[in-house]
């Protein structure tokens, strides 16, 4: 059996206990050439804090003994650079200190944390170091200059590898106030805009920390940093304080440097597959929900393959080899806190309408050029335009490149389903916040789930969830308030890949259910929903007029019987693919909706 490094980010312990390991040290002598002071930005558990480790021991003096071992067999191990087991290693993490309290304990765990890093350093490494160390118990800048002076002493230098340094701008973004509360930037989650400004603005101690670094480098005994992180939102706050830092994050040679090709999850999933005995079906199935739930990252303007979420795929694979069976849940649990990121943007002026507007693939959203450098004012109080939202959530992991258009701009869209689950889930969480609500669009989605019956879901979206679009300004547009109306109800990754505009055979259905491969074992169904829009006023009826009149007297109205007749041929169309692609497993059920403004719906069932 295969042992997948689930939660595992130490390459030491990797690569001696046996574990799954994709080989990407090909880049290290890349990285060298790359420059001394680095930076690369990736979302979230996409196994930055791996490549930190990698690089700690291929470089480490330390770990010269256990170079074979560790190397042997990798691409860099076959062709090492003279640079390998050359330095002193100090790693700093970031993600460790806590921005809660005032800022004199913010400052003090600042302090506590490169004070221990320090301290280990020296233990390590007191063979080599011609004198100790000096550990300031409150400044932890003349803590790092004492290492320094210790360093320069000896035949070595310094790498510094920085984790997760744009934490503290992640903490004030997760204690963003809701839109009722007071205004952005005065009082945020008790202060934290001031706590942050206290540590980057001026002569904020982590702007000090980084003009330290900075320094180290100019001949002080820092030969090499690297710095990860999610969004370059500190980049911009540290200015001066460290300016001298170059962005790989978006080169051809590092697209892939975190992440997984297919090739390499489809040689994983087939050994996988032997042990569980599966049918090269079942294989084929594990790996469609695979790539559906989790492929689709573009990190690059041109890179060309798509990239699978390594510590989602892990998570994958490791449960299905556990339980020969794919897991409900695919959305990992330890991901969950990107919700708030995706809360973040929905709470913003005109954020739920961009929302909506990414959900649907006719609209994608396009801009210039990301944003590389923000500060966290931008974030707090900055008027936040459509580059700065989508950058944002480029960062995020929640919108990818997808191309160049013809205008030389960017386009993103929704990488996977695991992505879009967090856009629908914000959505439907501000359109419906009541209990009870919930409760009713359970049992009307379960009856499209089980029965194929759509009639209880369209008179929860006419007196419900019309009436919420009506009240607080959803009004986003047309036949995309529609769909994105079933879109947010009906969504559910526990038992379908649920899609809007999936492409079949080159042209788009509005929206599918299909059951998830496996999940047939259930009396689950399939369903394809076609919709179309009449304004009241090309009706030239009221809403309480249409609200007053039969659907069927509705129906055979000329404008509404030719948008029927339209949504039913090309629901039959698509219907037709589906049933030759999947044949008879299918249990599909097939809906032509028409919406009449936002008061009412009529609809066939073919």
């Amino acid at each position: 059996m295969l042992k997948f490094p689930y939660g595992i980010s130490d390459f030491y312990t990797i690569r001696t206990e046996g574990y799954v390991y994709i080989d990407r040290t090909d880049r290290i002598a890349l990285v060298e050439e790359a420059g001394k002071h680095l930076v690369f930005l990736r979302p979230r558990r996409f196994g930055k804090s791996l490549w930190l480790s990698t690089l700690e021991n291929y470089y480490d003096v330390a770990k010269a003994g256990e170079f074979a071992q560790l190397f042997g067999d990798l691409a860099i191990g076959r062709n090492p650079t003279p640079r390998h087991n050359s330095y002193f290693i100090l790693r700093w993490d970031f993600s460790l200190i806590s921005a809660q309290g005032g800022i004199a304990e913010i400052g003090q765990a600042v302090h506590a944390h490169i004070n221990a890093r320090i301290q280990g350093f020296a233990e390590t490494y007191r063979e080599q170091l011609a004198y100790p160390i000096t550990v300031h118990p409150t400044n932890a800048i003349a803590s790092f200059e004492s290492l320094l002076t210790a360093v320069r002493a000896t035949d070595y230098r310094l790498y510094l590898l920085i984790d997760e340094y744009d934490n503290f701008a992640n903490e004030v973004l997760m204690s963003r106030a809701p839109p009722e509360s007071p205004p952005v930037g005065r009082d945020i989650g008790g202060g934290s805009a001031d706590r942050y400004k206290a540590l980057l603005y001026g002569e904020g101690l982590l702007k000090t920390v980084f003009k330290a670094v900075k320094g180290a480098g100019s001949g002080m005994g820092l030969d090499r940093a690297f710095t990860t992180g999610v969004a370059p939102i500190v980049l911009s706050d540290l200015s001066s304080g460290y300016n001298v830092a170059e962005d790989l994050s978006l080169l051809p040679d590092f697209y892939d440097l975190c992440g997984f090709h297919e090739a390499e999850v489809a040689a994983l999933l087939a050994q996988v597959g032997q042990t569980c005995d599966l049918s090269p079906a079942q294989t084929t199935e594990a790996l469609t929900l695979l790539r559906t739930f989790y492929n689709g990252y573009r990190f690059g303007m041109r890179a060309t393959a798509l990239i699978y979420n390594p510590t989602l795929t892990l998570y994958f694979l490791k449960t299905l080899q556990r339980e020969c069976e794919a897991p409900r849940e695919l959305l990992d649990s330890n991901l969950a806190m990107d919700r708030g990121k995706i809360a973040y943007i929905a709470g913003l002026p005109h954020g739920a309408p961009v929302l909506a507007a990414i959900l649907n693939p006719d609209t994608p959203p396009t801009i210039p050029r990301l944003a590389q450098r923000f500060g966290v004012e931008d974030v707090l109080t900055q008027v936040k335009d459509e580059t700065f939202m989508v950058s944002l959530l480029y960062y995020f992991g929640v919108l990818t490149l997808e191309r160049i258009t013809e205008e030389g701009k960017l386009a993103f869209r929704i990488p996977n389903l695991v992505a879009r689950k967090l856009y629908v889930e914000q959505l439907r969480d501000r359109l419906l916040p009541e209990f009870g609500e919930r409760a009713a669009v359970r049992e009307a989605v379960e009856a499209v789930y089980y029965h194929g019956d759509l009639q209880p879901l369209c008179d929860f979206i006419e007196t419900r969830y019309f009436r919420v679009l009506d009240n607080r300004d959803y009004r986003w547009a047309n036949e995309l308030t529609v769909k994105m109306a079933f879109l947010t109800l009906l969504f559910d990754d526990l038992f379908y890949i649920t899609d809007s505009e999936p492409a079949l055979e080159r042209s788009y259905a509005d929206m599918t259910l299909i059951v998830r491969p496996d999940m047939r074992k259930y009396t689950l169904q399939d369903a394809l929903l076609e919709f179309k829009y009449i304004p009241l006023s090309d009706l030239g009826l009221t809403g309480e007029a249409v609200k007053a009149t039969s659907r069927e007297e509705l129906a055979s109205r000329p404008l509404v019987a030719a948008a029927l007749a339209e949504a039913t041929r090309k629901a039959a169309d698509y219907r037709a693919t589906l049933q030759a692609v999947y044949g008879a497993k299918l249990r599909l059920h097939t809906f032509a909706i028409v919406a009449l403004g936002f008061d009412r719906l009529v609809w066939r069932k073919l």
